[in-house]
């Protein structure tokens, strides 16, 4: 009989429990349960309302149970944040979201003190404010009393394990995206976390995927009438999941992670972590199996969830993702283009104003329909793509034959196909589920229930849950990526 996991797979939109088992040579996922992920404003900061989600993980379980059971449970999430426990066991407080302002100017502070050449180069990750680094030194320069008095820090996957099996450990796929793990070392950064005034005393033992934080806490089982079935780590940082359920089987392949952030990159076996890698704003954070993702950050989806949220709301449009790519397909291309990582789209606001002002001060043409708006996005996206495939390409040596789109924005055939066009080789779309396959692979290979990565990326392979976009026409691209590399690439 085949093993069966109980799968977490928290975004920053949603989350979903999904069973998953190997059945008929491919992989079975059945979703039990999805909820939102909403934030919550609290004491002035915007936090992640960690009561709801762990009261929605419960009655996931509880529907795990009652579909047949489970036989492990593994979670993953988004980087960065974090929860603090304190002496008594007991978080602190809510996590905070990696989009609320109070890191601002905490960049600039650390590296007045520290260069951020020697971040990258111990840590492989880009200097970002959302980065847990800069969350850390917010606390201890404003806020004292409540860093001092954690006892462990625990990133959101170790956080909910945390919950179920009442064992500290830290992840270390997820622990790279602190900036605070010493790549070379693979290990915690004790030189800089002591530099920075961050107590020791908080950073928790580290596990690998497929390692155990524990079983299910008693009470817990027997609230569920269940066995204290065994809580294992996979690589749960979403993006070293979904990595692992690329279908390929190719040495070096070029990935494009696409949710609501956006993650295009390559694996590698060690860190790049070279002059050139840090101009062009690449990361290394930590895959399965000892590997390094090197990728760049860009903003995704975002940018049409966003713009789809103010016509919504503010204009009661009721406009589906669906209607908005139809009037992108029938705008005019090539007109306008944006920076999609620029900082003016950073926060929740009027999406189509800031793409309108954006244009304005670039001295574009400025799209004022919804359909020559969201062209603007389409097609800046893709030639962000094609620049990105051309920069890791040059950089890595590695000749990539097509790209591997991968996560929830993979439905979108018109991202899709623009991807295609713009970076002139085919786009392999599917899984659309590959996080949480991922996910499940983990712990599926720590169960025995697939021998390694390999067999799991030759199972997807086969299991018909990709589509090919040819390229069409790509030199209609070649000058717009030219206006579009002027724009972006200063």
């Amino acid at each position: 009989m085949s093993k069966t996991v109980l799968v977490f797979d928290f975004g920053a939109s949603s989350a979903r429990a999904m069973l998953c088992r190997v059945k008929d040579g491919g992989f079975e996922l059945e979703e039990i349960h999805r909820f939102p992920n909403v934030p919550v404003t609290e004491n002035g900061h915007l936090r992640w309302d960690i009561d709801e989600l762990w009261e929605q993980m419960k009655i996931a379980i509880s529907f795990g149970v009652f579909n047949g059971g489970f036989d492990a449970i593994s979670v993953d999430t988004w980087g960065v944040d974090f929860g603090l426990i304190g002496q008594d066991g007991n978080l602190l407080e809510k996590p905070v979201h990696y989009r609320d302002s109070r890191t601002e100017g905490m960049v600039e502070e650390v590296c007045s003190r520290i260069p951020e050449e020697k971040l990258f180069k111990q840590s492989g990750i880009q200097s970002m404010n959302i980065n847990t680094l800069f969350q850390l030194h917010y606390l201890v320069k404003h806020e004292k009393n409540t860093i001092f008095r954690a006892e462990k820090m625990l990133m959101m996957p170790d956080l909910f394990a945390y919950f179920l099996t009442g064992e500290c450990r830290s992840e270390f796929t997820e622990a790279t995206t602190t900036q605070l793990i010493d790549q070379k070392a693979r290990g915690w950064n004790l030189q800089l976390i002591e530099a920075l005034g961050i107590p020791k005393r908080i950073f928790a033992p580290l596990i690998q995927p497929g390692e155990r934080y524990g079983n299910l806490k008693q009470e817990l089982a027997e609230e569920f009438r269940m066995e204290p079935v065994p809580v294992y780590a996979c690589a749960s940082h979403d993006t070293a999941s979904a990595v692992m359920a690329v279908p390929t089987e190719e040495e070096h392949f070029a990935f494009l992670s696409c949710g609501t952030w956006t993650l295009f990159g390559t694996e590698l076996r060690r860190p790049l972590v070279s002059e050139q890698a840090l101009k062009m704003g690449l990361t290394n954070e930590a895959g399965s199996s000892g590997t390094t993702t090197l990728l760049k950050n860009i903003m995704g989806l975002w940018l049409i969830q966003e713009t789809r949220r103010w016509y919504n709301s503010a204009q009661c449009s009721g406009y589906s993702f669906a209607d908005l790519e139809a009037m992108a397909r029938e705008s005019e291309p090539f007109v306008s283009f944006i920076d999609p990582n620029a900082p003016d789209f950073a926060a929740p606001d009027d999406m189509p104003l800031k793409i309108q002002e954006f244009c304005r001060r670039t001295a574009q043409p400025v799209p004022e329909t919804p359909g020559q708006i969201m062209r603007c996005i389409y097609q800046s996206l893709a030639c962000e793509f094609a620049l990105t495939l051309g920069e890791i390409s040059e950089l890595t040596g590695h000749t990539f034959r097509e790209i591997n789109m991968i996560g929830g924005g993979t439905k979108d055939k018109l991202l899709c196909q623009l991807t295609a066009d713009a970076a002139g080789i085919p786009a392999v779309a599917g899984p659309t589920e590959a996080t949480a396959l991922g996910n499940a692979i983990s712990t599926l290979i720590a169960l025995g229930e697939i021998s390694d990565i390999s067999s799991a990326r030759r199972m997807i392979i086969n299991s018909g849950l990709t589509q090919e976009f040819q390229p069409q026409e790509h030199e209609k691209w070649l000058q717009p990526l030219e206006r579009y590399r002027k724009l972006t690439r200063k």
